[in-house]
């Protein structure tokens, strides 16, 4: 059994490294989305037979090579995927193609980015077959319902399928219609880097890729400040990395992280992307939102961080993209601008819309401590919700000093 667990601990790490190459390859070779990740499937339920006794030294090239035989077989045994998967046709040679995209991830994504979709469609699609995201957590990232975003994505391939899309053909003249959706991919990623659904806090490896393709993407679209802005989250994001948990694993906050060990490396290059972005006159989304996280970086101290100047980028990034998730962060904000009393107002209206999110319960228990009332009922609802390992160890240490404190 020990064997067993280590092996499937193996796959699972393997695929979730791995599988937006993987899948990236098999399209290449020839395949459909739904038949490349039928051979992804395939090779880890070989590998888990054949993975018991001894876990090769390289796992993901063991699962590549693999996944390459089960396609290669099934396109031999099954001639009607050549008119049913036309997204594995070759792409015109003469066609006008973007030679700068080499890199097969990066090319997956822009070929799940199709502007014939509607671009939460194509996010969607997107996380799920590049990603591997699950239904559920695509549907928190929206604040939607799980079925909703099903149908999103069967849709998508379907759109796909009957368009006849070859695998990274993107002509130049689609680039301006696909970068949107390509971006909302990147940020998702980094995002599941930056706090991960399940266990340790962060995903440092996700968190490299993300930014890896954002570098990509700016060098594809040099002209285009919203992909400078993400590039300037992310850096900005990753340079608090060693510092964002203690020796514990578990989650260190804003206010007591120690900012002589943040990344100068990563700031640099944050600041460095935020000021091409203005150069570019961009004022995006992701732009504002890249002026608040350098709001954070450049402050001496957290109590000398600029609230009210972070509320008003708020207000503007509600503007342009209304989000309940921004407008909790607007919320805690807001608190440490004008008191707890202040930011628990600013949160009424948004428990209908994040119910299902323990971060609301989570801030309203720490405005709700510190206005002087009791947290508890809120922490036990996120306790419920919380799907990371850390935030949940951490939310339970919270829990068991509010209650010990009130006996």
């Amino acid at each position: 059994m020990a064997e067993l667990s280590a092996a499937a601990a193996a796959i699972e790490a393997a695929v979730r490294r791995e599988r937006g190459r993987i899948v990236g390859a098999l399209l290449r070779i020839g395949g459909s989305l739904d038949a490349a990740e039928e051979a992804l499937q395939d090779a880890a339920v070989a590998a888990l037979q054949a993975w018991h006794a001894d876990v090769p030294g390289n796992p993901a090239a063991w699962l590549m090579t693999a996944a390459k035989n089960r396609a290669r077989d099934a396109r031999r045994h099954a001639a009607v995927v050549a008119a049913t998967a036309p997204l594995l046709v070759e792409p015109d040679a003469t066609a006008e193609t973007i030679d700068t995209i080499r890199d097969d991830y990066l090319r997956l994504i822009f070929t799940c980015c199709h502007p014939t979709l509607a671009i939460d469609n194509q996010i969607a699609l997107t996380l799920k077959v590049v990603c591997g995201f699950d239904v559920d957590d695509i549907a928190r990232a929206f604040v939607c319902g799980a079925d909703t975003v099903s149908q999103r994505i069967l849709r998508a391939k379907k759109a796909l399928a009957g368009a006849g899309v070859a695998y990274a053909e993107v002509v130049h003249a689609d680039v301006a219609d696909r970068v949107a959706a390509v971006l909302g991919v990147v940020y998702a990623m980094f995002g599941e880097g930056h706090v991960a659904r399940t266990g340790a806090l962060m995903r440092l490896d996700l968190q490299a890729e993300a930014l890896r393709l954002g570098r990509l993407v700016c060098d594809l679209v040099p002209t285009e400040p919203e992909a400078f802005g993400l590039v300037a989250i992310m850096a900005l994001a990753a340079a608090r990395a060693a510092t964002r948990v203690d020796a514990d694993g578990l989650p260190t906050l804003l206010d007591a992280q120690d900012r002589t060990r943040w990344s100068r490396a990563g700031i640099r290059e944050g600041l460095m992307a935020l000021q091409r972005a203005h150069t570019l006159g961009g004022r995006g989304a992701y732009v504002v939102q890249a002026e608040i996280a350098s709001l954070h970086v450049v402050a001496a101290s957290y109590e000398r961080t600029d609230w009210p100047a972070i509320v008003a980028r708020y207000d503007e990034l509600l503007a342009l993209q209304p989000s309940p998730i921004a407008a909790l962060s607007r919320a805690v904000a807001v608190a440490m601008r004008d008191g707890p009393a202040a930011g628990l107002a600013a949160l009424r209206p948004l428990e209908r819309p994040l119910a299902d999110h323990h971060l609301f319960y989570a801030a309203r228990a720490e405005l709700r401590a510190r206005a002087g009332e009791d947290p508890r009922e809120d922490l036990a609802r996120a306790l419920a919700l919380v799907g990371n390992d850390a935030e949940r160890t951490l939310l339970e240490r919270r829990l068991r000093h509010v209650t010990a404190t009130e006996l």
